[in-house]
C-alpha cells in the first residue's frame, strides 16, 4: 500500500521560490510512488497545479485530518524555523510538526535555513522539535553548525531547485532586475541601482520581476520610475503574477540578473545567467561566496561600478558548471519515506 506524505511549507502564496520547491518535491514524491498532500494557503489553486489533495493551511480541523492520515510529514524548504519575519510564522510551522509528532509520525525537516532565532524560547522550541525529527537536513553552513551545537545529527544537502530541470539560457541581452520589498528596502539603494545601470545598459531592455506581488510590485514600480526619470529613453517593462516557469522563461532571455531573491539568483546559475546579489539575508550572502558572484549590501556603500564589471566579467560556463555540481541526494529521504 502507497505510503501517505504530507508537505507543510509557504505554499500557496505565490512565492517563486517556495512553488519551486514544491514543485521539485511533489516531482519526486510521485516518482517513488507516494501519495502527496499539501497544506496550502490556496489548497483550491495548489491542487490543481501539482495534481495533489491539499487542505488549507489555517483549518485546524483539514490539518488534523490530513495529519492522522499521513506516514510522514516533509516540514520545508525554506526558511519555516525563524522568528525574524514573525514569532507567529514560527509558532505556526512548529505547531504543524508537533502534531505530526504526537501522533508519532515521522517528520523530516527537508533542506531548511534554520534561524535566525533571535528569541530564547524560539530557540528552545526549534531545538527540541529538532531533536524528536525522523531526519534533519539543512541547505547552508550556518544552520549546520546551529543544529550541531545543539547536539543534534543533521545532514547539509544542496536546495531541492538544483534538481528543477530546466535548460540553458538564450541569453538575448536583457537585463533583468528582480527586487522585493524588505525592513531594510531604501530609496538610496534604489537610485544607486537605478544610475549604475543607465550608465552601464541605458541601450539595453529592463526588465523588472516582481515574483510576489503583494510583497513586491510597489518597490518594482517605484524603481521602474526611478530609471525613467534618470534615462526617459531607456526600455523597462514589469513583470508580475506569472507562473514560475514563465518567471523562469522570461530569466532565459536574460544576459544579466540582478536579484534580491536566494531562488532568483540560484536560477539565474542554472540558465548561465550573469548574476548580482543584493543581500537582503543571510541565505543570500552564503549563496553569492559559494558561487563566488558579486554582492551588494542593502546600505548601498559598495563601489556599484565595480559590483558591475565583476558581473560582466563572470565566466558563463563556470556558473553552470557550479550549478550542475549540486545535485540533491534523496537516498535517505526515500529510505526514510517508503520504510
Amino acid at each position: 500500500m502507497p505510503k501517505n506524505v504530507v508537505v507543510s511549507g509557504y505554499y500557496g502564496f505565490n512565492n517563486f521560490g517556495d512553488e519551486a520547491i514544491l514543485s521539485v518535491i511533489v516531482e519526486h514524491l510521485k516518482m517513488i510512488g507516494v501519495n502527496a498532500a499539501v497544506i496550502s494557503n490556496n489548497p483550491k489553486e495548489t491542487s490543481k497545479y501539482y495534481q495533489v489533495y491539499s487542505v488549507k493551511n489555517f483549518n485546524l480541523l483539514s490539518l488534523l485530518g490530513v495529519i492522522l492520515n499521513c506516514d510522514v510529514l516533509i516540514s520545508g524548504g525554506g526558511s519555516l524555523l525563524q522568528d525574524v519575519t514573525s514569532f507567529k510564522s514560527l509558532m505556526y510551522y512548529s505547531f504543524v510538526i508537533r502534531l505530526a509528532q504526537f501522533f508519532k509520525k515521522k517528520v523530516i525537516i527537508f533542506a531548511q535555513g534554520i534561524g535566525p532565532l533571535n528569541r530564547e524560547k524560539s530557540i528552545k522550541m526549534v531545538r527540541e522539535l529538532l531533536s524528536k525529527a525522523s531526519y534533519v537536513t539543512v541547505r547552508d553552513q550556518k544552520s549546520l553548525e546551529l543544529v550541531k551545537s545543539w547536539g543534534i545529527n543533521t545532514d547539509l544537502v544542496s536546495d531541492p531547485v538544483y534538481s528543477f530541470q530546466i535548460g540553458e539560457g538564450t541569453s538575448e541581452g536583457i537585463v533583468g532586475v528582480q527586487l522585493r520589498d524588505y525592513i531594510t528596502m531604501n530609496d538610496e539603494l534604489l537610485m544607486r541601482l537605478a544610475h549604475q545601470i543607465v550608465m552601464d545598459f541605458a541601450d539595453r531592455k529592463i526588465e523588472i520581476y516582481a515574483f510576489q506581488k503583494s510583497i513586491d510590485l510597489r518597490i518594482c514600480k517605484t524603481f521602474e520610475k526611478m530609471l525613467k526619470q534618470l534615462s526617459p529613453g531607456i526600455k523597462t517593462q514589469v513583470f508580475h503574477s506569472l507562473s514560475k516557469n514563465d518567471f523562469i522563461y522570461q530569466i532565459s532571455r536574460c544576459e544579466y540578473l540582478i536579484a534580491m531573491r536566494y531562488h532568483a539568483l540560484l536560477i539565474a546559475l542554472k540558465l548561465g545567467v550573469k548574476p548580482l546579489a543584493v543581500n537582503y539575508d543571510a541565505k543570500v550572502t552564503g549563496l553569492a561566496y559559494d558561487a563566488m558572484i558579486p554582492l551588494v549590501t542593502m546600505k548601498g556603500e559598495e563601489d556599484f561600478s565595480e559590483a558591475f564589471d565583476k558581473m560582466k566579467a563572470l565566466d558563463r560556463n563556470k556558473l553552470l558548471e557550479f550549478a550542475n555540481s549540486k545535485q540533491f541526494d534523496w537516498s535517505k529521504f526515500d529510505k526514510i519515506i517508503l520504510s
